[in-house]
């Protein structure tokens, strides 16, 4: 340390001990005067010390970053159903998330929450994913309509009884309220295709069956549309444990007979069959994906799929042991390092697609996706519930930039899950209702839906902590269908903001405007009580010359529209 440094931290050391003493008849007197050298003037002044480095230290400049978009090359549409939902019969997911009953005094419409339902409508739902999951190869359609339900058990998660009360027509009723479209898994665990089929039959059929009149006879004459079906959920494991080559033994048999009859989608509107596929990264899901894609490109006229589905939950370690609240910036680091490889996961089961499929007919369908942390305590382990914070918000947002750079292929994706469970959007509790950070993402999002992925180039920089080094910036941007400009970016970094130029070839930019969502800390979360301490705020952006600049706050996620 230099003399002039060795002054100012002296200097630096009186100031703070000055701040200590009162002063009493004329004479400045210290708080507490043992003497010198005691344990306590030494501990003292190490305080002193540590304060003094503090103060002294120079504030680190915000760090700059250089965008560059170019709207002359656009790229994939980033598909809508990207932003899709999953809602299983797990904890209070179906059960006090969305059904409520039509009796109950919590305000609803035909049993459905009208809260829910309008903070579902404004992030603009494509789709949902029912009734699973592990759930939906143990679910019986049949126990789940009419006037007299079939009360069960659901001994995947909680080992708690499951009344039905919500089954086919709640679900469709649910999805015409926030203007959904359906992902039907269909039970092939320890379901039969003949049930299968007649389940599509009594949705879709508009012709005078008897399971026609059964469904008109339930409240609904037209016929019913459904945009997707899951043929299976994680047959190598809670759907049957099933080898590759004998589940695409099923797969052919429930492509081939489990038909949507609609008359509106029987052209363009056509539902789409998802295949089961990956877990993982290993061999055992590589050669999964291979078996599967290989008896693709030889298929048949008599069967078909549109998807492969991958699920992929960011946990660090089985079981799932990471805190959802209550954690410090290592495990805020961590969490974010493993959510990341997410790409190298999409990358390697997309080059053994593109084997099979050069012309990328069959999306890769990440319909389980999102945090798994260890359940809250006193909750019912088997319920899924954690707590969503602003860590969860960065996380959804560096995923769905994942997802949105490999549009050509990813085409559909669904986060776990929509209420009450895992990764939610919303929580509730009885009458109550809030809604999560994560949800502040999808709903920032929204103008990226049907939108052209428009090529972005920067670099990132490194944010590292305790030995882990993460990319510090991340952004995306499109074009909407009305041809304005969007840009997500995602500043990693929990201590220091972010300097942002951008420069727009082929962009005539008038003005720009935006909003940001960080909090105090990386483990800030809204509740009941506080549910404003996670949401969107306004930020300030400078047009000029083509070039935009704006400050990124740490821990953020910004977007912004931009006027020409």
């Amino acid at each position: 340390m230099d003399r002039l440094a060795r002054r100012y931290f002296r200097a630096t050391q009186y100031r703070i001990l000055r701040r200590s003493t009162f002063h009493l008849s004329g004479r400045w007197t210290f708080l507490f005067a043992p003497h010198a050298g005691s344990p306590f003037v030494c501990s003292l002044f190490a305080c002193l010390t540590v304060l003094a480095v503090a103060i002294a230290a120079p504030v680190v400049a915000a760090q700059k970053v250089q965008l560059s978009v170019d709207v002359s090359k656009p790229g994939a549409k980033i598909d809508r159903n990207l932003f899709g939902q999953f809602a299983e019969h797990l904890g209070h997911g179906v059960y006090e998330g969305i059904w409520v009953g039509p009796d109950s005094k919590i305000p609803n419409t035909r049993g459905i929450r009208n809260d829910v339902v309008a903070a579902l409508k404004a992030i603009k739902v494509p789709n949902v994913r029912w009734p699973g999951g592990c759930f939906a190869d143990e679910y019986h359609w049949r126990k789940g309509i009419g006037p007299e339900r079939t009360v069960t058990l659901n001994p995947n998660w909680g080992g708690v009884v499951e009344p039905n009360t919500f089954g086919t027509n709640e679900f469709m009723d649910f999805l015409d309220q926030i203007g959904a479209d359906a992902y039907l898994s269909v039970n092939i665990g320890s379901g039969t295709p003949q049930e299968a089929a007649e389940w599509l039959e009594y949705l879709t059929t508009a012709l005078p069956t008897t399971l026609a009149k059964e469904r008109t006879a339930n409240g609904h004459p037209a016929p019913y549309k459904v945009a997707f079906l899951g043929i299976g959920n994680e047959s190598w494991d809670c759907g049957g444990n099933m080898t590759p080559d004998y589940y695409l033994s099923q797969l052919k048999i429930y492509s081939r007979f489990v038909r949507n009859f609609n008359p509106a989608q029987q052209d363009k509107q056509q539902m789409l069959k998802i295949a089961v596929g990956p877990g993982g990264g290993e061999s055992r899901w590589t050669e999964w994906t291979e078996a599967i894609m290989k008896a693709y490109q030889a298929h048949s006229w008599s069967w078909d799929m549109n998807g492969l589905s991958m699920h992929s939950y960011t946990v660090v370690k089985w079981p799932p042991s990471y805190a959802s609240v209550g954690f410090g910036e290592t495990e805020y680091a961590q969490i974010l390092n493993s959510t990341l490889e997410m790409n190298n996961l999409i990358e390697k089961h997309s080059a053994i697609m593109d084997k099979y499929d050069s012309q990328k007919k069959v999306a890769l369908v990440v319909d389980e996706w999102g945090s798994w942390y260890a359940p809250l305590p006193g909750s019912n382990p088997g319920f899924l519930v954690q707590q969503n914070s602003l860590r969860d918000a960065i996380l959804a947002a560096l995923n769905l930039n994942i997802f949105a750079r490999h549009a050509d292929r990813v085409r559909m994706a669904n986060i776990a899950q929509m209420i009450n469970v895992l990764q939610a959007m919303i929580l509730t509790d009885k009458e109550n209702m809030v809604l999560t950070p994560s949800y502040y993402v999808y709903k920032m999002y929204v103008p990226f839906q049907d939108s052209t992925f428009v090529p972005v180039t920067f670099d990132a920089g490194t944010y590292t902590h305790d030995g882990i080094t993460l990319p510090r910036v991340d952004a995306i941007a499109a074009k909407d269908s009305a041809g304005k400009l969007w840009l997500a970016i995602t500043n990693v970094d929990p201590n220091q903001s972010a300097e942002l130029e951008v420069s727009l070839a082929g962009v005539n930019t008038k003005s720009a405007v935006g909003e940001t969502l960080t909090a105090p800390k990386v483990d800030s979360v809204n509740t009941f009580d506080t549910p404003n301490t996670v949401v969107p705020r306004p930020i300030s952006v400078r047009a000029q010359d083509g070039k935009l600049a704006l400050k990124l706050g740490p821990k953020s996620v910004t977007v912004i529209a931009v006027e020409q």
